[in-house]
């Protein structure tokens, strides 16, 4: 049941905005799912489903796309346009960005799966990122601001 209720969320996520995750669960009990919305937040959570901007505002609920180190050219565009700086203090790393784009910006940053980074927390348009020490904090900042600039983490 699982596996046709998120084959469903693929395809309602392609066929019109999903704002909410209310949006989604009476989307899916329109095509006959009897869901929760812990129910619908966990297959969010499992798919990796990330909060995207859309063209007339606000933002819509996508699956990211596949690339290279985990990141899809989308993201890295969110990304580069989200985050408005990056600075290394201690063993963290603490990445600001546009308001509202912190939780995606991080899941984004989280899928890189930089060896350096420990973990992350995300607020509204703040991401902590816990590097493993110091010279990991200053590697992955510098890694991260590469990104900003190129679109390449390398």
């Amino acid at each position: 049941m699982k596996k046709k209720r998120q084959a469903a969320i693929r395809e309602l996520l392609k066929d019109r905005p999903i704002q909410t995750q209310e949006d989604l669960v009476e989307a899916l009990k329109e095509q006959g799912f009897q869901v929760t919305q812990a129910t619908v937040s966990r297959d969010m959570k499992e798919m990796h489903l990330i909060k995207t901007p859309m063209e007339e505002g606000g933002y819509s609920y996508a699956e990211p796309e596949t690339g290279w180190s985990g990141l899809s050219d989308r993201l890295i565009r969110l990304l580069r346009d989200c985050m408005l700086s990056v600075e290394a203090a201690g063993q963290m790393i603490v990445v600001k960005t546009m308001s509202g784009a912190a939780n995606t910006a991080a899941e984004a940053l989280d899928s890189m799966d930089l060896p350096e980074i420990a973990g992350s927390i995300a607020g509204d348009n703040t991401i902590f990122l816990v590097a493993r020490d110091h010279a990991g904090a200053l590697a992955a900042a510098e890694r991260i601001q590469s990104l900003m600039k190129r679109g390449n983490p390398t």
